[in-house]
């Protein structure tokens, strides 16, 4: 059974990433804290604890599992809650830690990006997409630090998996729900048109997140793997319809005025009374065949226990 190493995994997203790799693989936690003495782990899942932003606790903690897989996904999770230099300093320095870590060890990696790399959800004003719906090939232009040290995560990602020899597939989910809690479904969110512009109302359910991570360590892992060794992919990770359940454009149109001319819209994919999401989500499907199969309409009020990953 391969060695899983998942940073962050006692996350709020990150314990249903574990949750769903434990029992295909001997999965190791490593986050900040360990979860102390006399806890009864789960079946294959241990814990460690390391400050990954030291570089030298993440090279001695990665060395030490000696891991076949790295799923980074430990992250100061949104900008606004900590001064903007910790976010971003806290966030690049982990991750190229850990991945760097991850090649030597000769390591698969998954990691943690999102849609906050493309630079609309903290921008103001929202800059309108180039493209609709917004593929993996849209231009990447945070202005924020968390949307900037989720695209310096991916560079260093590539830069590790050309220099390694290892794959590296980099997941941009978009506002991440847990199911019969979606906070996108509250009234002031779903009220409020302005609340969602920023990430155009997308959404996407924890436990889809945690099968897209699944899809591409399997991919990674088999003989003739979409993403080779030396390569790096990323992908979006967002729910098929929008949070609000309304046609899409119509949305744009509320919330931005007219949909621009310039605005290549793919009219195959995206149509008048079309309540899909603004993100592309066909490359996941593509490399790793996934697709969201978890919707607002059920999950929302969806009754689910969170993950237990050790009990006292």
């Amino acid at each position: 059974m391969e060695t899983v190493l998942v940073t962050g995994g006692r996350g709020a997203s990150g314990r249903w990433i574990v949750d769903r790799l434990a029992g295909d693989y001997e999965v190791v936690v490593v986050d900040y804290e360990h979860p102390g003495p006399g806890v009864d782990p789960t079946s294959h899942v241990s814990f460690r604890a390391a400050d990954l932003a030291d570089r030298g606790e993440a090279l001695d903690v990665v060395h030490a599992v000696d891991p076949d897989v790295v799923v980074h996904w430990a992250a100061i999770p949104v900008a606004g809650t900590h001064p903007d230099g910790r976010v971003f300093e806290t966030n690049v320095h982990a991750a190229k830690n850990v991945l760097d870590a991850a090649g030597r060890a000769d390591a698969r990696i998954v990691q943690a990006s999102s849609d906050g790399a493309y630079g609309f959800f903290f921008a103001d004003p929202t800059p309108f997409p180039d493209e609709l719906p917004i593929t993996e090939d849209h231009p990447l232009q945070p202005e924020d630090p968390y949307g900037l040290s989720k695209v310096t995560a991916e560079a260093a990602a590539g830069a590790v998996a050309r220099r390694e020899g290892v794959p590296a597939v980099s997941i941009r989910p978009s506002w991440i729900q847990f199911p019969g809690e979606y906070a996108c479904r509250s009234d002031g969110y779903v009220n409020d048109l302005d609340a969602g512009a920023g990430n155009f109302w997308s959404y996407i359910d924890a436990r889809d997140v945690a099968d897209l991570v699944a899809a591409a360590l399997a991919d990674t892992a088999g003989s003739d793997p979409t993403v080779a060794p030396g390569t790096h992919e990323a992908v979006n990770c967002v729910a098929a319809d929008n949070a609000l359940g309304r046609p899409l454009l119509d949305l744009l149109r509320e919330a931005y005025g007219e949909v621009p001319d310039d605005c290549a819209v793919d009219g195959s994919a995206l149509a008048e009374g079309d309540d899909r999401g603004a993100y592309a989500i066909a490359k996941a499907e593509r490399l790793f065949g996934w697709t969201p199969s978890r919707s607002w309409r059920e999950a929302a009020n969806e009754d689910v226990s969170e993950p237990t990953l050790f009990e006292r």
